[in-house]
């Protein structure tokens, strides 16, 4: 019996398995066959290597040794000495001499090939071919000329043409045997990139032969697939990977050039010919794999099974309610963790019904509360202003009072639990209603307008929003001044896709940026900003916008300067219960 538990314990069976099948499979292939093949692989390969090397660099040498041999041609022709030697002596030669002198050229090239062209410049660098009045310091680097100097008349390679990539640039210092090897000018030879071309397109081969000049920058490249055209020395390591093959890279500088022969050779070329290692490697490879593939197959299908089950089973636990697991298995641990889990789904979900109904019930509440707090508080101030306007306007204007009091009574009383969202083109109306009797009110003193964009005015919005900012903007405002004042009500689409813009600016005296600050902690703890308890409202909406709308940043965004007025403005979703947008700067009207 114990035995048994103990034998069917996960680490043992994983421990035992493994075990097994690293000393048949393992052992077996690395002991015939590790120490054989490294050494014969490694030796074949560098040897291979390197003759590949030298015949590409003898066939390099014999490229360059061409190209030499006419740079030297040019310098010492008759012709070329004799111009040369006028130009040294101050003496400058007739375009008709220039003409000679490209027609003696053409002749030599005739003997060269993949030559571009062959310019020919005086000791101050002035060009004498092409026939045209280019300097050598603009057509090259100013250090390539100084390394043509201090090469006293040999040929100097340099690599990719600046101004042709598809060139390679050689200059050579040409020199005037009359006048004991006097310095008189340079020629400069611009040959075809594919001169350099080493590779000699056997399919046969499978290494990849690439030239770089000294600054990494390709001479000839290779037909290396995934590879392109422009790939710079430092791309290709000490080994890289071509169509998911590895390849090894051997590296060898010329020491005419100071370029560098790049070999990429397959590493696995040098396994293909060893037929004797070959056979006794199919054999263990068959032998250990027929024996891994038995074992394994039953271990997989004893040890991962049963928790692959769990694993389905726990992956529908992020569509929502967590399903228990009904995954038997013979291993102690599994079972152990199967009955852990379902235990642990069952208190989860008594969980998440508990936490859901709470945070219903929590967010319905407090919505209830913030609205009767602002519903009193407005009807108080309606009432005042029902007074203010029997008293200073007379009977007369009480019919007007009394139907814009009838519609907001009707507007905030009336309507049922159920509808807490309103349009705001109900919710503007509202706003109107309320400015009319502040009109009748404070008679010159107040003037009032309110814009909506018309496909504004169907879209929902939390009752109640906005009315209570327009209170506060005329009540700590407008009645804090000597004076006419205005309110401003604008809602329009905003600058954000699927967001509008609902601001509510007045003229009134402002704030300092203290009572701006103040007035931020406030809508934060939840409280009045005001001794007088006067600034409940923005506290409310501040409060009510978190509730509305995905979102645990702040609702309000508010600007004011002394002596320039406020500006409130919220930001808001075009649909119920989107995530509310937080502007990070404050906004300034």
């Amino acid at each position: 019996m114990f035995g048994s538990r103990y034998f069917n314990t996960l680490r043992n069976q994983i421990f035992i398995g493994s075990l097994i099948v690293m000393l048949l499979v393992l052992g077996s292939i690395a002991l015939i066959v590790y120490n054989q093949i490294s050494v014969l692989l490694r030796s074949n390969a560098e040897s291979h290597i390197q003759q590949t090397a030298v015949q590409a660099s003898g066939k390099l040498d014999v490229l360059l040794n061409q190209i030499e041999n006419w740079t030297s041609q040019v310098a010492t022709d008759a012709t070329v000495q004799h111009d040369l030697a006028l130009e040294a002596a101050g003496q400058h030669i007739s375009f008709s001499q220039r003409q000679q002198l490209q027609e003696e050229v053409r002749k030599l090239e005739a003997y060269a090939t993949s030559i571009r062209s062959i310019e020919i410049y005086t000791a101050d660098y002035r060009r004498m071919l092409p026939l045209d009045d280019a300097a050598l310091d603009d057509r090259v680097p100013a250090g390539w000329i100084t390394r043509a100097d201090a090469a006293e008349g040999r040929l100097v390679w340099f690599g990719i043409d600046p101004r042709d990539s598809a060139s390679v640039v050689a200059i050579r210092n040409i020199r005037i045997i009359n006048q004991s090897y006097q310095a008189a000018g340079y020629v400069v030879v611009r040959i075809d990139k594919s001169f350099f071309q080493l590779a000699d397109n056997d399919s046969g081969k499978l290494e990849f032969l690439n030239l770089f000049d000294h600054e990494g920058k390709p001479i000839s490249l290779a037909a290396m697939p995934g590879v392109s055209s422009d790939i710079h020395l430092r791309e290709l390591q000490s080994s890289v990977e071509l169509d998911g093959e590895p390849y090894i890279t051997v590296e060898r500088r010329s020491e005419k050039t100071g370029w560098n022969l790049v070999i990429l050779s397959p590493a696995n070329y040098q396994a293909e010919g060893i037929s004797l290692l070959l056979t006794v490697m199919i054999i263990s490879v068959i032998g250990g794999a027929l024996l891994f593939v038995i074992l394994s197959f039953f271990l997989s299908t004893m040890i991962t099974q049963p928790i692959l089950n769990m694993i389905k089973v726990m992956r529908t636990s992020k569509f929502g309610t967590l399903k228990p697991s009904k995954v038997t298995s013979a291993t102690l641990e599994i079972q152990e963790l199967s009955n852990t889990y379902n235990q642990m789904a069952d208190r989860m979900n008594e969980l998440v019904e508990v936490v859901y109904q709470k945070e219903i019930l929590q967010s319905r509440t407090e919505l209830k509360a913030l609205q009767s707090q602002i519903n009193p508080h407005f009807l108080f101030n309606t009432l005042e202003a029902l007074y203010w306007a029997l008293d200073e306007k007379g009977e007369e204007e009480l019919g007007e009072v009394v139907i814009a009091m009838s519609g907001l009574f009707r507007y905030v009383i009336s309507r049922g639990d159920d509808d807490e969202w309103v349009t705001i083109d109900d919710e503007l109306s509202h706003v109107e209603r309320y400015l009319t009797i502040m009109d009748i009110r404070m008679g010159d003193r107040l003037s009032w307008r309110i814009t909506c964009a018309e496909s504004m005015r169907s879209v929902p919005i939390p009752k109640l929003l906005i009315q209570p900012l327009v209170e506060n903007a005329i009540l700590h405002g407008l009645e804090q001044q000597v004076g006419a004042g205005s309110i401003e009500v604008l809602v329009a689409p905003s600058d954000r896709a699927g967001y509008i813009d609902v601001m509510i600016k007045d003229s009134g005296p402002g704030m300092s940026e203290a009572k701006l600050r103040s007035l931020y902690t406030a809508m934060e703890e939840g409280h009045s900003a005001s001794s007088k308890g006067t600034g409940i409202g923005i506290a409310n909406i501040y409060r009510r916008l978190k509730l509305s709308y995905n979102r645990e940043g702040s609702g309000l965004h508010i600007a004011s300067d002394l002596g320039k007025g406020t500006v409130v403005k919220m930001t808001i979703p075009n649909e119920p219960g989107g995530t509310f947008y937080h502007e990070k700067d404050t906004y300034r009207g």
